[in-house]
């Protein structure tokens, strides 16, 4: 089951940052940095009560300005409430009710999707009681007041956001269908792959209402098997303001790899991997999904017997932090090598939910300190007392030593090395959890 997506979302300057850095910022500031992934986010991880969702920060919404930047917003804005299962609409009750929250209003209301309207700014509930009762009127229920600054008031708040969440379950058949997102710049022939796997295969059983406004789920039928493919093709605005284009290629990044189990990375093979391909990577491995990079286009390369390495060892100079990914070299527009997704599709699905034992685990594990022996600070050595698989989807294991803190990192890339070179794991990120553990625990 996928995380739920809340957007927040409301006029510009009513205090949806504050409220998003109070309320996951602390998440934010200890995710690791992989690179081509970009500081300034406008999403994250947030839990309340044990239960997990990504929340996602927009541009206001200005709902009748031609100004490009505010239209740009406005529109960001918009593919956030189409992505959300459930929407904070914040309001600022120094401005107090505004006729241009009565239009975010009727915006969201025409949305469909479940709401919590939110009075931001209210640092003494006593004196502005009367005030917060003011955006009864808009007609979305109950306004929950909650000062950002102050981080007060958020429980009530979230515990009616958490209750609107989708229930386990709820998906039904499709939950188990793979569902595949493909991601990457615009024009770089996302649709076209969508197309082409449709005319070639001509098997599609039906179209399912998208997650996002200008993306449609779409269910394939390959060699008597079922898939749903996600294109997020939307992103092809005309829009100089590059900030806000990013702001664009995040939302509809996120939304697509949060509810998707493999991402297939497009990239356009004549002009290689740039800085915002490195970051819709960051995100997808960030998220643990399994991923598959398709080098489009490749028919318009002049190529040798040894094009395809050289292409590959570019690739991974730059997106060296998913050595694990699956490659292949299509091209959408003539179809050449399209069977090759279904392949590698396959092939990372098993890895995703691939099992070791821990016997067998551990054994490998003792090989691997044989080979090359655990760091050690002071006189203290770190011992990896043993090892375990404890979920898949991506394959987790929990190792328990006697300290996290000799566990270095490059320590951890060895042993995650020596799992891979065993049981292959291609095309899936692997996660190791580390547990300390006394001498005396283990005895």
């Amino acid at each position: 089951m996928s995380k739920p997506i809340v957007a927040i979302v409301g006029r510009p300057n009513v205090g949806k940052s504050s409220f998003f850095n109070a309320l996951c910022g602390e998440q934010i500031s200890i995710v690791k940095d992989y690179p081509g992934v970009t500081r300034d986010r406008i999403y994250g991880d947030a839990e309340w009560l044990g239960k997990t969702f990504t929340i996602i920060d927009t541009g206001g919404i200005e709902p009748e300005s031609s100004d490009i930047i505010l239209k740009s917003m406005r529109e960001q804005a918009q593919i956030a409430i189409d992505t959300a299962d459930v929407i904070i609409f914040m309001v600022d009750i120094k401005d107090g009710l505004t006729d241009r929250d009565g239009q975010v209003a009727d915006l969201l209301r025409r949305s469909g999707k479940p709401l919590i309207l939110c009075v931001n700014k209210v640092d003494d509930f006593r004196k502005l009681e009367a005030d917060v009762y003011e955006f009864y009127n808009l007609g979305l229920g109950e306004p929950y007041p909650i000062s950002s600054t102050g981080k007060t008031g958020f429980g009530e708040l979230l515990d009616a956001v958490t209750e609107l969440f989708p229930r386990d379950g709820e998906a039904g058949e499709e939950e188990e269908k793979p569902r595949i997102a493909i991601v990457g710049k615009p024009n770089v022939g996302k649709s076209s792959l969508i197309n082409k796997l449709l005319g070639e295969n001509r098997c599609i059983v039906s179209d399912i209402a998208g997650t996002t406004r200008d993306a449609i789920d779409t269910l394939v039928k390959y060699d008597g098997k079922e898939y749903i493919f996600v294109d997020t093709a939307g992103l092809r605005r005309k829009n100089k303001v590059k900030e806000e284009l990013e702001r664009f290629m995040v939302i509809r990044t996120v939304s697509a790899v949060e509810k998707a189990d493999i991402v297939i990375l497009m990239i356009d093979a004549s002009e290689g991997v740039s800085e915002q391909d490195a970051k819709i990577a960051g995100i997808a491995h960030e998220r643990g999904r399994g991923i598959i990079i398709a080098v489009n286009k490749w028919d318009a390369i002049e190529k040798d017997d040894k094009t395809i390495y050289k292409y590959r060892d570019e690739i991974f100079r730059t997106l060296s932090f998913i050595p694990y990914a699956e490659v292949i070299f299509i091209s959408a527009l003539t179809g050449q090598r399209i069977g090759k997704i279904f392949d590698s599709i396959e092939e990372v699905i098993q890895s995703q939910n691939l099992r070791i034992k821990t016997g067998v685990l551990n054994e490998i594990i003792t090989e691997a300190t044989v080979l090359q022996q655990p760091p050690s600070d002071k006189g203290k050595r770190l011992k990896i007392f043993y090892v375990t698989q404890v979920s898949v989807k991506p394959p987790t294991f929990v190792c328990f030593v006697n300290d996290k803190e000799l566990f270095h990192f490059s320590y951890q890339r060895y042993i995650e090395n020596k799992i891979r070179e065993t049981f292959g794991f291609n095309g899936t990120s692997i996660k190791l959890l580390i547990r300390e553990r006394s001498e005396k625990e283990q005895t």
